[in-house]
């Protein structure tokens, strides 16, 4: 339906503009014409044109936004469209066991059996007869069995899949072995575009649910730590991509072999990027399976650029993991190399800076803190912050294992002329430079000791 009306009004308005455009046209010029009347006539033909298509456009997506509020924002598929948006909330099997519940049996009247077919048994079945139904079930195992393609598809009233769309009687999705079976007497009702969004979404879940799982198993046991780590490591950048007029250097050591310090690196188009370093509160395996919720909750996140919105599904994200003064700090900053700026929410990270260069050498510019702590308090209103960029410019992003680490006298790293001298001249070099003379001058203030903290730090350099 969103498809067919969606072709239609881009059919339609698209005729109505060539029309317009040839009926003003003809009435515009005259039968006879001198070559001042004309170029006149050419000038006026032109505005014509631009005017024409400035208001089909207008036109365009005023109904286009019509077309989507009437079929995917209306009606029965606004059932499966909040199924979808709380599912990307979902960390756990009994979190999507209550969004089944309150949305697709209670609000939709669906039953739902959901099945694991390499283990070949029921994670969660409606209490109604049809999803407790042995028959029902014997023609589910017959009929989709544990080498069915990943997908989404549709079944009749006698549970084969079929292309027939408005004699379905239910639908299923399939990824990994996990086969979601919904029953549903008016699934013709639910516009087909809905699908492909929900079986993206159902996709993350069963991805995200596994990782969670593998963490909190693997941490159960100290001797397979070293696992652990390599399982977080995944989710940092595997090598820095590349992106034009921004280079990128990072540096991360983990105290031991887990971390509660992270870093990404998000290209969104050819000219913004988002950059995100922060720390979770605490050390060991609790702020290491923190980190790896923060990274998928942001890696999912389809609108990147909406920060104030990122970082409250992290927020929310850490609240429902319900673990006791668990809360991250964190730098999320989107790169415009075209309109050479920078937007930034701040959660309490103290070391974010811009070097900017001048006559007089690097001037210090703090991207100063504009949010609370992520995960523990009410964050109240967070607004985004945002300044100017200039070639040359140097982001340095660390996380306090930078600047707290002391000498033997107490004094912090960052408290040190050696340390701000370190960064002037580190700032005319090149980003992996930069960071080399960091982590030297780090190892060198500590007396080669034991450090006592994460280090993590990510430099980017802008315009080159």
């Amino acid at each position: 339906m969103y498809k067919t009306r969606k072709r239609i009004v881009l059919v339609g308005m698209n005729i109505f503009s060539i029309l317009f455009f040839v009926g003003i046209t003809l009435f515009l010029l005259p039968e006879k014409t001198t070559a001042s009347h004309s170029t006149v006539s050419f000038v006026v033909t032109v505005m014509v044109f631009l005017i024409a298509i400035f208001w089909g456009n207008r036109m365009r997506m005023i109904l286009m936004n019509k077309v989507r509020k009437d079929t995917l924002e209306s009606g029965e598929t606004v059932i499966i469209n909040e199924f979808i948006d709380k599912l990307r909330f979902c960390y756990s099997l009994d979190d999507f066991y209550l969004v089944i519940g309150d949305v697709l049996e209670k609000k939709g009247d669906c039953s739902v059996l959901f099945v694991d077919r390499y283990k070949n048994y029921i994670l969660y079945n409606s209490p109604n007869r049809t999803s407790t139904s042995d028959s029902v079930r014997t023609k589910l195992d017959q009929n989709f069995t544990d080498s069915w393609q990943d997908g989404f598809y549709f079944f009749d009233h006698h549970i084969g899949v079929t292309s027939k769309y408005k004699k379905a009687r239910g639908f299923f999705m399939c990824f990994e072995g996990q086969h979601l079976y919904v029953f549903c007497r008016y699934t013709k009702l639910f516009d087909v575009a809905v699908y492909d969004r929900l079986f993206e979404e159902y996709k993350r879940f069963i991805s995200r649910t596994r990782t969670i799982s593998t963490l909190s198993e693997i941490s159960a046991t100290t001797k397979e730590w070293e696992q652990l780590a390599v399982t977080q490591q995944s989710f940092l950048p595997q090598k820095i991509p590349n992106i034009n007029k921004l280079k990128i250097a990072t540096y991360y050591r983990p105290l031991v072999n887990v971390s509660g310090d992270y870093f990404s690196i998000l290209p969104i188009d050819a000219s913004k990027t988002l950059l995100m370093l922060g720390d979770v509160s605490g050390k060991g395996l609790p702020a290491a399976l923190i980190m790896g919720l923060v990274m998928n909750t942001v890696k999912i996140i389809e609108d990147k650029e909406d920060l104030v919105s990122v970082i409250r599904a992290i927020d929310k994200a850490i609240k429902g993991m319900h673990l006791q003064d668990k809360y991250t700090v964190l730098f999320l900053g989107i790169v415009d190399t075209e309109k050479m700026r920078i937007r930034y929410i701040n959660a309490s990270m103290s070391d974010p800076i811009i070097l900017s260069p001048s006559p007089d050498g690097y001037r210090i510019k703090p991207l100063t803190s504009n949010a609370s702590l992520v995960g523990i308090l009410d964050m109240g209103d967070v607004t985004v912050a945002e300044k100017r960029l200039f070639r040359g410019d140097t982001i340095l992003m660390a996380t306090d294992g930078v600047s707290e680490v002391m000498d033997d006298d107490g004094v912090e790293l960052g408290d040190t002329d050696i340390y701000k001298k370190t960064l002037m001249a580190g700032a005319a070099k090149s980003p992996q430079e930069m960071v080399n003379d960091i982590v030297d001058l780090i190892m060198k203030y500590n007396g080669d000791k034991k450090l006592h903290d994460d280090v993590t730090m990510m430099i980017a350099k802008v315009g080159y």
